[in-house]
């Protein structure tokens, strides 16, 4: 039998002393995951249990949050649950309910983490569900981005440390560990398309290839490989080919035409993405339908696109925007000294005197020590603003805050929400982002200010 705990070690996708959380349906693969996570005692993680109900099964679904919930109690892990109703949730926004309950749970899981700190979160994905993702996404039609499938190490905080691990070797370990899991009774209805994959097809693909599940996550790996290439050369041709401000990305027509269709297209995803965030409902008829925009010889003409995107061609510009853009909230705020500031963009800043302490790392990007000989009161907090530079801790010169948000691959609406903290007209937190050189704590700091940005929803 496979070493387990050796092979989730040996991905070193976890820091020593990290918090982790670690998602828990109750299932065979979540129950071996957590189990693995508790045996590396080297690198001391500190695990969080989240699980999420989905009320889809009555009684059954109050019993898997029990008996993951008794599961914490017995490894004295901290345990968090939520119960959505994820029928209304599918219903209400149009989604299957396969789709409803992975957006309640990602949400979920990343509420999560930041309430707790912390910077992983574990998911069960093994080796079978990466096969099953791949056939998924052919019958669905996806070119390299979607048929290389699942990372071990996916954007977002997630971690998949079981990719390389089969169902079959997940209940080897179970066994032999003598643990018990949960069996959904939906995981038998193959008029879900996953378990009919799961079911029907994988097994009749067998017949041609024992090993189809190994192949298939196999073929994933290498086009991972090949798409992570094939981004860097977007990305270097991005910063190439397209300007960027506030609520705009644009190319210029001639240059863009020079270039190999293949890289346009995956241009045109970049940009569309750096605008919102996300590519959902972007199809490549989508993609065509701008590069026939782009080598139309028509010099003005436009497209709408899902998402309230817009592409334009005006002259020798192609331009991407958002056709109804958020208006941006301009406002400023004092902060005098020490207490808790409710921010005008529905944010809480919290300042307070601590003592110095020994480790300044907060394992939040939501927490930061600043030294308060050198940031001085009053302080004031207001939104981004173009032009905006400050000195980044341990860096020398000035940087452009609009460069810190392209390199954090920030999506241009959500810049306008990051709060700017400056003491003597100089930036010393970009809140949730960077310290700036002024706030710096050194050994020779006499008092220090505990700063905590908190998002508050009405």
């Amino acid at each position: 039998m496979k070493d387990l705990v050796a092979i989730v070690r040996n991905q070193h996708l976890f820091a020593p002393g990290e918090t982790v959380v670690v998602a828990v349906s109750g299932g065979a693969d979540s129950v071996a995951l957590l189990d693995i996570l508790t045996r590396l005692e080297d690198e001391g993680l500190h695990l969080v249990v989240a699980h999420l109900n989905h009320c889809l099964r009555g009684a059954e679904s109050d019993a898997d949050e029990k008996f993951v919930s008794d599961l914490a109690t017995r490894h004295h892990l901290p345990f968090l649950a939520i119960r959505v109703d994820v029928a209304s949730f599918a219903a209400a926004e149009g989604f299957s309910l396969e789709d409803a309950g992975r957006q309640a749970r990602y949400a979920f899981f990343h509420e999560v983490a930041k309430r707790r700190g912390a910077t992983s979160i574990a998911v069960a994905h093994h080796l079978d569900d990466q096969a099953e993702t791949v056939l998924i996404r052919l019958l669905r039609g996806a070119g390299g981005t979607g048929l290389s499938a699942m990372s071990a190490s996916g954007d977002s905080l997630i971690k998949r440390p079981l990719l390389q691990v089969s169902r079959a070797e997940l209940e080897l370990y179970l066994n032999s560990r003598e643990l018990t899991w949960r069996t959904d009774s939906t995981n038998s209805d193959t008029t879900i398309l996953r378990n009919s994959i799961r079911h029907e097809l994988i097994p009749t693909l067998r017949k041609y290839n024992p090993r189809i599940s190994e192949r298939l996550a196999a073929t994933a790996e290498i086009l991972a490989a090949d798409e992570e290439l094939l981004e860097h050369l977007t990305c270097s041709a991005f910063e190439r080919l397209a300007s960027q401000d506030d609520d705009a990305v644009v190319f210029g027509v001639a240059a863009l035409l020079r270039e190999h269709r293949g890289l346009r297209l995956r241009l045109y995803r970049h940009g569309l993405h750096e605008l919102r965030g996300d590519l959902m409902r972007i199809a490549l008829t989508h993609l065509e339908a701008i590069d026939h925009l782009a080598s139309t010889g028509r010099p003005n003409a436009s497209l709408k696109l899902p998402g309230s995107l817009r592409v334009e061609r005006c002259y020798d510009r192609l331009s991407f925007t958002c056709a109804a853009p958020p208006t941006v909230q301009r406002w400023e705020q004092l902060v005098p000294g020490e207490g808790c500031y409710r921010l005008e963009n529905g944010m809480m800043l919290t300042v307070g005197l601590v003592q110095r302490p020994d480790d300044l790392a907060t394992g939040s990007r939501n927490i930061v020590y600043l030294s308060a000989d050198n940031t001085p009161f009053p302080w004031l907090v207001r939104p981004f603003a173009p032009g905006d530079r400050f000195t980044p801790l341990g860096m020398k010169g000035s940087q452009k805050v609009k460069e810190l948000f392209i390199n954090q691959k920030l999506p241009l609406h959500e810049r306008s929400r990051v709060p700017l903290v400056f003491s003597e007209g100089e930036i010393i937190w970009v809140a949730g982002m960077r310290v700036g050189e002024k706030g710096r704590v050194t050994s020779a700091t006499g008092a220090v200010l505990r700063v905590e940005i908190l998002e508050i929803t009405p």
